[in-house]
């Protein structure tokens, strides 16, 4: 006996009907996402390069109004022309001596201040 063969289904449509079935996007859906990307990235760039401008700005101000801790050590040093002791220096600034050590090297190495002897500093 001869089996009866069923409807014959195209490839296309089987093709279809998987990535249908399977939530598969197709190119076009690939397009249309990659379009709404860079739109979105567009708008981003726009928005963030108007934002930056008026940022740096602020902070620009900010940082010109903020006085730091080698700013506070420098003055008090500068206050006394013949050179002041790290005792002195910490009593003034309140500043625990690991920090005070630290900020005192980094102004050494820019030259901002001198060492005169062991522990006295002058600024340069």
């Amino acid at each position: 006996m001869a089996k009866k063969k069923g409807k014959s289904v195209s490839f296309d449509a089987m093709v279809k009907f998987f990535m249908n079935s399977y939530s598969i996007p197709t190119k076009r859906d690939v397009e249309r996402i990659i379009e709404r990307l860079d739109r979105v990235e567009r708008a981003l760039t726009a928005l963030s390069t108007s934002r930056s401008r008026r940022n740096a700005e602020a902070r620009k101000a900010e940082r010109a109004a903020t006085v730091t801790a080698a700013d506070i050590v420098l003055d008090v040093i500068g206050r006394y022309p013949d050179g002041v002791g790290f005792a002195e220096i910490q009593l003034q600034t309140g500043h625990p001596e690991k920090k005070l050590r630290n900020i005192l090297f980094r102004l050494h190495k820019l030259g901002k201040i001198q060492r005169k002897r062991r522990g006295v500093y002058l600024q340069a």
